[in-house]
């Protein structure tokens, strides 16, 4: 039964959210509203957030049970944590920074990812799904807190911000007129 609950939620969550395409990302916090009719009452203040997490981790519902983690593969479930879907995004939003500026990724800290000023950009380099993401910020955490960098896939991703063009030491002050 706990599991069938699981995947229903799940499978809410898709339905309601805005879930378009690819793993379907269930934040960790999060919890089926109460009173939301759009919801079956038997998931109100189901945590379903706390529930992905612990499959990811503790193979909740899943040890030694092949078919259900293909069926949550089925359904899109997201397989790595938030963390992992994070990195993502910063190698993609570094990635394309990188390439508009000639393999330099010495990116302001102030830096957000920005939408596109009228409708009638025909070509946008940025992915919606980066709009407003911060970058700067981002690239500063890993610069100075080794952000994304822990654990075993560590030297892969310095290697890709490397081949990107990323700063690893700031110079201080202001630029030096040529």
């Amino acid at each position: 039964y706990a599991f069938t609950k699981f995947v229903a939620a799940l499978r809410y969550y898709a339905k309601t959210s805005s879930h378009k395409f690819g793993p379907l990302k269930v934040p960790s916090t999060f919890e089926v509203p109460n009173n939301d009719n759009s919801w079956p009452r038997e998931l109100w203040n189901y945590p379903l957030g706390a529930k992905c997490s612990a499959v990811r981790q503790k193979g909740l519902y899943i040890k030694d049970c092949p078919e259900r983690t293909k069926r949550l593969s089925d359904i899109g479930f997201c397989w790595e944590g938030n963390a992992s879907l994070g990195w993502h995004k910063v190698v993609h939003a570094a990635a394309i920074y990188s390439k508009m500026n000639n393999s330099n990724l010495r990116v302001p800290i102030t830096f957000r990812v920005p939408s596109p000023s009228s409708e009638k950009d025909s070509y946008w380099p940025w992915p919606e799904h980066l709009w407003d993401f911060p970058l700067g910020q981002r690239l500063k955490d890993i610069r100075l807190k080794s952000a994304y960098l822990q654990g075993s896939n560590g030297p892969k991703r310095r290697a890709q911000l490397d081949a990107l063009g990323f700063q690893w030491e700031t110079k201080r002050g202001r630029p030096k007129k040529q």
